[in-house]
């Protein structure tokens, strides 16, 4: 990975960067993660919110109930429906931002680090049995 790294959604409508190393990269099986990428669930990469930024274009917002944030906050692109972060609150003061690993420019360096919400988990999902794994959020 090369620092700044970059991405944005499949319309090009919206771009960002990050200028800091992952803090944790997990893959969440819940069942909002579930339905927002209309697959297994989401793979994210997390990082200190104040490295950041939207360069071009402005996401639009969805909020759910999140037992560890009160809401979580999913930013997708308007135009195309690109999802491309979640995991802030709805007031902004988050000190992490997760980023959607498939809405970056080069997702060949991630590797998820564990799993979460397993309980939600689909009998067919494939999970690496060599991380861990947790019924609800790591601790």
């Amino acid at each position: 990975m090369k620092l700044p790294f970059t991405g944005g959604c499949a319309c090009g409508a919206i771009r960002y960067e990050c200028s800091a190393e992952p803090l944790a990269m997990f893959q969440c099986h819940c069942q909002d993660c579930q339905r927002a990428s209309g697959g297994a669930g989401n793979y994210v990469v997390v990082v200190p919110t104040k490295s950041f930024r939207f360069t071009r274009g402005t996401p639009r917002y969805h909020f759910t109930a999140s037992g560890a944030l009160g809401h979580h906050k999913r930013g997708f692109c308007a135009e195309c429906g690109s999802r491309l972060t979640g995991g802030e609150n709805r007031e902004g003061t988050s000190p992490i931002v997760g980023i959607n690993a498939g809405s970056l420019d080069d997702p060949s360096w991630f590797r998820a680090q564990y799993h979460i919400f397993t309980s939600d988990a689909q009998p067919w999902d494939y999970m690496d049995p060599a991380i861990p794994k947790y019924e609800k959020h790591a601790p």
